[in-house]
């Protein structure tokens, strides 16, 4: 087992008003941040969740930094104890949506070869594509770029999808483009380099500075991809 790896929660002081949780794998995470933002106290700052960690913010005027920690602990060890419900769709948080659709013209240029090396034609991959519901694992990379996992496994190999990165990657990938990687799903906010694979292209405004939130898509929300005409 890599040691580097935590096996249960992990609480790590990050300066003198954040503590991050450590935890064993992204589905844990998307467990625990759901829990913990059914939860979360009055006069947090900011709750964000990564890969394998979720950080709080607090400040002078937010709870005390040992009540954060506890509280992380304490949510984190419920939601993970064995018996325990094990859904990962989101809370609605602030009056947010729960369902966002995102119109999809599936002209990406990577389309058929990534269809062929999953082992389906390109039909088969939009309907893969846009049959599943999303979730808003985290976001990074670029303002408003959100990890996007699968609420199911792929049935026809008992498994989430691994999708193999471009082995090189590209110096600009347009802003709207919808692409696969790894086990994660994504949309580019703006033009950018990337490695991703390339399906299909959307409308969408992911990012906008004069919105509130300007991202159009934050952790835990859901998504539905919506096959357009190309």
């Amino acid at each position: 087992m890599n040691a580097d790896i935590p096996t249960g929660p992990v609480l790590r002081a990050m300066g003198e008003e954040a503590v991050l949780l450590e935890l064993a794998s992204l589905e844990d995470v998307l467990l625990v941040h759901r829990a913990l933002a059914a939860s979360r106290p009055a006069g947090l700052v900011d709750l964000v969740p990564a890969a394998r960690t979720v950080l709080a913010v607090t400040d002078a005027r937010g709870p005390a930094l040992a009540a954060v920690g506890a509280w992380l602990l304490a949510t984190a060890e419920r939601a993970l104890a064995p018996g325990a419900g094990r859904s990962t769709g989101p809370v609605d948080e602030a009056g947010r949506r729960s369902d966002t659709l995102i119109h999809v013209r599936y002209d990406g240029q990577d389309l058929a070869e990534t269809a062929a090396l999953l082992g389906r034609d390109a039909d088969g991959l939009i309907a893969w594509h846009t049959g599943r519901l999303w979730t808003v694992a985290f976001s990074g990379f670029a303002p408003g770029f959100a990890y996007l996992v699968p609420e199911r496994e792929d049935e026809t190999i008992g498994r989430p999808l691994e999708v193999p990165r471009l082995s090189v990657p590209r110096t600009t990938v347009p802003a709207g483009s919808v692409a696969l990687a790894g086990t994660f799903s994504g949309v580019y906010p703006r033009a950018s380099p990337g490695g991703w694979r390339i399906i299909g292209t959307t409308d969408a405004v992911l990012w906008d500075d004069a919105a509130d939130p300007p991202a159009l898509l934050v952790p835990g929300d859901r998504v539905r991809f919506v096959q357009v005409p190309a």
